[in-house]
């Protein structure tokens, strides 16, 4: 017998855990249990401080919503104007020492001429082979030829998704995509050449809010903190040791199992699978491809260059920094860094040379915040990182030599990026089905997977529609329809709702006339 049992065990508090104990805690149905190994809400969705008082996101995340219910829980959590703010994207790409506007096929126009006429000449060709093409694009690389041409193929998108996904192209497949990679307009992009113009703003977070304060992680320790305290167990005591899923029963660190019906785990599921010990689906999983990711955090004196302005975050496709993006992280918010009056002593200039100083000295401060990839097929100097972004940044006139460097971070995320290999349909197809014939619902990021639904949106809603589907067998539009969830407004739940489980209609059902 278990020390705990319930109906519905969650395996993880980052979003789409949490998104599963909210529909959960909403529904007030199941008995249920939210685990998580680290003391604090948010998963990959986290926010670290260093020392100084400098915060950095597990990597570049916003706020951009395809759900109405998804906003309807962050607003619950952080409900007040104050608690936020709104930003209009400001994104470029640096290529040959100046900056152009996101995303780079709409905008060649910014190009030097040699490159205009490569590119055009190649999106030329694209366009008239698109027309008499009768297959689909057999992997990535091919829809980028197809779609933007050799030229754009070769200064940009190439080498920009190997720094991105540290695997090449052609071992990716293009189901992916979706609202992902802009599609460049051959007429707009020619007709911006000629005049000398830029293309607006694309893509759904073109318009995008950040929490005033505690970083993305505030967001989910707050929506952690709309739960009943019963029904969470986090730290040590949360940590999952063993899944038995013939018995259903999970182990935790401290010896404490915990019995369960229905288990939607978050966790990646490779390590799901080996903590299960199933050899079976251990082997299937081998099959999934990732990245790991490198976050580094560079916190600077001084106020804000104008070079940097009101940046958001920046591309880099070119070998002259190791990272491939980089995000003023200060710009989001004033309390992303310590405020003017604190005073701090400089580490050293950028350029590796002696502080002048070691007195500690008041700001203001600004930060960046840089993500490096890594793979078997993309080596990285882990000892010598920090360095190499700092030189990356004086490389990119993103800082100058004599700034004075206050405060540093490093941190890496073995799971990373959850790559769309050529295998990964194959095996998510088989891995996914034989979890859940045992009772157990593998969603999330790295839980299910899918990068194209791995937003914090998305993800949330991953656990919100594997409770639906528990409690009454509704469709997982998000894990099985991407591009529907992601070309309409999906308004269907709202936290203010009631929830009708199979056998128990609302008083009154709906009619044709009343809708």
């Amino acid at each position: 017998m278990a020390d705990i049992k319930v109906d519905v065990l969650v395996i993880g508090a980052g979003p789409t855990g949490l998104g599963a104990a909210k529909r959960l805690n909403h529904i007030n149905g199941p008995s249920w249990l939210i685990l998580d190994a680290n003391n604090k809400a948010g998963g990959l969705a986290s926010t670290d401080v260093t020392p100084e008082g400098f915060l950095y996101d597990v990597g570049g995340h916003v706020i951009f919503s395809h759900y109405k219910y998804f906003d309807d829980c962050i607003d619950e959590a952080l409900p007040k104007p104050d608690d936020w703010y709104t930003h209009q994207r400001i994104s470029y790409v640096r290529y040959k020492g100046q900056w152009v506007p996101y995303p780079f096929q709409n905008n060649i126009s910014m190009l030097p001429k040699e490159d205009q006429v490569k590119c055009i000449d190649g999106l030329i060709d694209a366009a008239m082979a698109a027309r008499v093409a009768t297959d689909k694009p057999k992997d990535f690389d091919e829809w980028i030829l197809r779609t933007c041409g050799e030229g754009v193929a070769d200064v940009f998108m190439r080498p920009y998704n190997f720094k991105v996904w540290a695997v090449p192209t052609t071992k990716m497949q293009c189901q992916w995509l979706g609202e992902r990679v802009a599609a460049p307009d051959v007429k707009l992009v020619t007709r911006n050449v000629i005049l000398n113009k830029t293309a607006g703003n694309w893509g759904p977070n073109a318009t995008f809010r950040f929490p005033a304060r505690d970083g993305t992680g505030g967001i989910w320790i707050a929506v952690s903190d709309t739960l009943p305290e019963k029904n969470k167990r986090y730290g040590e005591k949360g940590e999952v040791t063993k899944v038995d899923a013939e018995k259903k029963i999970v182990t935790l660190k401290d010896g404490t199992t915990v019995g369960y019906d229905k288990l939607i785990n978050t966790m990646a599921v490779d390590h799901l699978v080996e903590k299960m010990g199933n050899q079976e689906l251990i082997t299937l999983s081998k099959g999934l491809y990732y990245s790991s990711t490198h976050v580094i955090g560079v916190g600077i004196r001084g106020e804000r260059p104008e070079r940097i302005g009101d940046k958001c975050w920046l591309y880099f496709p070119e070998d002259n920094c190791p990272f491939y993006r980089a995000t003023i992280f200060s710009n989001y918010s004033p309390y992303n860094q310590p405020q003017a009056d604190v005073k701090l002593p400089t580490l050293y200039k950028a350029d590796g040379s002696k502080a002048d100083s070691s007195e500690a000295k008041p700001g203001p401060y600004w930060s960046i915040m840089l993500e490096v990839s890594q793979s078997t097929m993309k080596p990285v100097d882990e000892e010598n990182i920090l360095k190499d972004c700092i030189q990356g940044l004086i490389n990119t006139e993103m800082i100058k030599p004599e700034d004075e460097i206050i405060s540093t971070y490093h941190r890496k995320f073995d799971h990373g990026y959850p790559t769309p290999s050529l295998e990964r349909e194959g095996v998510l197809k088989e891995l996914l089905p034989k979890l859940q014939a045992q009772d157990i619902w593998s969603r999330g990021r790295f839980g299910s997977w899918r990068y194209e639904v791995g937003n914090q949106d998305h993800s949330f809603m991953l656990g919100v529609e594997a409770v639906d589907n528990i409690v009454c067998g509704a469709v997982e539009l998000t894990l099985n329809y991407p591009d529907f969830v992601n070309t309409r407004p999906n308004t269907e739940r709202r936290l203010d709702q009631p929830f009708y489980s199979a056998g128990t209609p609302p008083k009154e059902l709906p009619t044709r006339e009343k809708a």
